[in-house]
């Protein structure tokens, strides 16, 4: 349980640290990012769900970014302190891929 808690935290920092640096994504207060990550986790979750093991291993990467980007162009209807514009979802996701492979969001 505190491994979760964790990790909505450390994600929650990681979209306001990209909100910060990506021009077209916008984030406002630590609330509204820890409810953003909880939504990007639930939708990745049901996207993951739904993709399950027909995606090849291959293409899993370029999949698992545009997932990412589209959970993260989503989220402004959800959460309304989050404004997103395509592009910025795009780089949003490359960022906080970049962010994840080296501070982990997960405890293993």
């Amino acid at each position: 349980m505190v491994g979760l808690i964790v990790r909505f935290i450390v994600s929650a920092l990681v979209l306001l640290f990209t909100g910060y640096i990506i021009p077209g994504f916008e984030i406002v207060g630590f609330i509204n990012a820890l409810l953003a990550a909880v939504a990007i986790a639930v939708i990745g979750y049901l996207i993951e769900q739904v993709l399950g093991r027909r995606v090849a291993p291959q293409s899993r990467g370029i999949v698992g970014f545009l997932s990412a980007a589209a959970v993260i162009w989503a989220i402004q209807f959800i959460i309304p302190a989050v404004r997103v514009t395509i592009v910025g979802a795009l780089l949003a996701s490359l960022v906080i891929g970049i962010v994840d492979a080296f501070v982990p969001t997960e405890l293993r």
